[in-house]
């Protein structure tokens, strides 16, 4: 196999080792790395029932074959561990520089146990890891960390012409669950709280660096092939749509269809759409399109407040979920005020959807009496004192750190809590999307979007959002596709361009291995079969699967749509079916 380097770092904190093994071409042909690699050395490293806020517990980053490669969108890294938010599978994805200089380190995978017994910093290089104190740096924002790791590298290392630094913030020294990951400032692997499994470790940050090249199968056609996707692509509308406004277009996307989710999930459309939506953000932001590297789509927003309160803060975004969370649920009726809201979560290292569906679970629980808390919906300063509070783990901050499984039964809003597995959804309400509810209810991490994407096919019609027949086999199609899409790793936006023909050429290219639809689907399958393991090892049930009960039973106001659970139940028995599970979810024919 041509295109990985066939070595796994596996470092044990609590004896300050490491060791470097290498990794079998049967191996990585099988998994195609990335999440296949490391959905297998979960499997078969991690005890079942393992805490995952304990030292047992195994941190895995890995990339794919296309990693600094002339292939487009590939710039980009996957965390795998136990989510200490679900207490599942957990998967996040970050781009940005980092995976090129990660990738030059020369390891397809870096798997971490034990815990350091005071702050460390882990430097990784073709020679392994080398251990640092980070006592200094314990306590600090995640953009200083940031600075800090990649100063050292430049003043000490003076091989290392560029570095990857990935940090935790307050959030994940504190262990909050849903603590992120973060790189480049403001790109996160935001979702199911590695962050946090890095703080229960002691690690407060990773840096990278070195020279390493892959080997590829055939770079010139490699190249050649870079070249003509790019040709193809670069204009296109989709690609074009992106690059002018980002993801902030979904707001009124998911506006015109009613499943803009606003006031904690209880309506379709926010009344002030027209002051949280792209439009707004480009009229008062100074906004300027950025790119990961080896991207023509440049979806990032690098956005500069122009005036008010705010005036000069710059970040890169907000992306949709965070408007959906601040402007919809918490209902921030403006652009800059959530784009502070933004600032302050990365700067904590938290996770926005979860942090902004917590605090807009407070609300309604103020609302309703159970719990004596001043606030309300709308209210900025208030929300963003909260989320100090969570990453702080001080007053209600601390029962909202754990989580929403354990906040809503506190707060006595458990009927009213809105979660699959303990993970919050994104910005697409069910009732209106029905394989997006299929997707929230089978995502092995939880009410996950990005596993499938299905929001893109029901809202192009190319299936109706309320059919039920044919939809869990489509929707087994696209999830296939994107399991591959995440061994390699590859970008979500370039959906529409690597279909399986275009998948198929690319990686024999890259790794020489004879592929073709069928077995890369089979491959896909496998993968999600054994992430399916590993969250049955862990106690997952059918139960797991199902929706909040205030999808099948409370209507939207708007259009009075509902996902009845009957049709809930019917979606998941063909999905089972497709995957050839059992009618319970479990492994096996039948």
């Amino acid at each position: 196999m041509h295109g990985f380097f066939k070595r796994l770092l596996d470092i044990d904190l609590s004896k300050m080792t490491f060791g470097i093994s290498p990794l079998p071409d049967a191996l990585l042909e099988k998994t195609l790395g990335g999440k296949g690699l490391a959905t297998h050395l979960l499997l078969e490293h991690n005890p079942a029932g393992v805490d995952p806020l304990g030292a047992d517990n195994r941190l895995i980053f890995a990339l794919g074959p296309v990693t600094d490669t002339a292939v487009w969108g590939g710039c980009r890294y996957g965390v795998y561990t136990k989510s200490p938010q679900t207490g599942f599978y957990s998967e996040s994805y970050s781009g940005g520089t980092a995976a090129e200089y990660m990738s030059r380190a020369g390891f397809d995978a870096v798997m971490i146990q034990g815990r350091a017994k005071s702050p460390v910093w882990i430097e990784i290089n073709p020679e392994g890891a080398v251990f640092h104190d980070a006592r200094k740096w314990w306590g600090k924002g995640t953009y200083e960390t940031e600075d800090c790791v990649k100063a050292w590298i430049k003043e000490n290392r003076p091989a290392a012409k560029k570095c990857a630094a990935l940090v935790i913030g307050p959030g994940g020294e504190h262990q909050v669950v849903f603590a992120v990951i973060e790189n480049d400032y403001w790109r996160s692997a935001g979702r199911t709280g590695g962050g946090a499994v890095m703080g229960s470790k002691n690690i407060k940050a990773i840096g990278f660096w070195g020279n390493q090249k892959r080997n590829l199968a055939d770079p010139d056609k490699i190249r050649a092939l870079a070249r003509q996707f790019g040709d193809a692509n670069k204009d296109h509308p989709g690609a074009k749509a992106y690059k002018n406004l980002g993801t902030p277009m979904m707001v009124d996307i998911m506006s015109a269809a009613n499943s803009f989710p606003t006031r904690y999930w209880h309506q379709g459309q926010a009344p002030h759409r027209e002051s949280i939506n792209a439009a707004a953000l480009h009229e008062r932001c100074a906004v300027h399109p950025r790119a990961c590297r080896k991207c023509f789509m440049a979806c990032g927003r690098l956005s500069t407040v122009k005036e008010g309160r705010h005036v000069g803060l710059k970040i890169e975004g907000p992306e949709y979920e965070t408007i959906y969370t601040f402007g919809g649920l918490c209902m921030v009726d403006n652009i800059e005020d959530i784009v502070y809201l933004n600032d302050v979560c990365d700067r904590l290292g938290i996770d926005t959807i979860s942090a902004g569906n917590l605090v807009a679970l407070v609300i309604e629980a103020a609302k309703k009496g159970t719990v004596q808390y001043p606030i309300d919906y709308g209210e900025t300063d208030k929300i963003a004192a909260l989320l100090e509070d969570i990453a702080a783990k001080q007053g209600l901050g601390e029962i909202l750190s754990k989580g929403i499984k354990t906040a809503a039964a506190a707060l006595e809003m458990a009927d009213q809590a809105i979660h699959v597995k303990g993970l919050e959804p994104a910005g697409y309400d069910p009732r209106v999307l029905k394989g997006m509810g299929l997707s929230y209810g089978t995502s092995p991490r939880g009410a996950c979007h990005l596993r499938t994407t299905f929001y893109k096919p029901e809202l192009s019609k190319m299936i109706e959002p309320d059919q039920i027949d044919g939809k869990a086999e489509m929707l087994v199609d696209w999830e296939d596709r994107l399991i591959i899409f995440d061994c390699l790793v590859l970008c979500r936006f370039y959906r529409d361009f690597y279909q399986w023909e275009e998948l198929t050429e690319m990686i024999e290219a890259v790794t020489g291995a004879t592929m073709d639809q069928q077995r890369l689907r089979k491959i896909a399958g496998q993968i999600s079969d054994n992430t399916r393991r590993f969250n049955l090892k862990e106690g997952l049930t059918r139960e797991d699967d199902k929706l909040p009960k205030r999808f099948y039973q409370e209507p939207l106001p708007e259009i009075g749509k509902v996902i009845p659970e009957a049709e809930m139940d019917r979606l998941l028995d063909d999905y089972y079916a497709q995957r050839h599970w059992k009618e319970k979810g479990l492994m096996g024919e039948g």
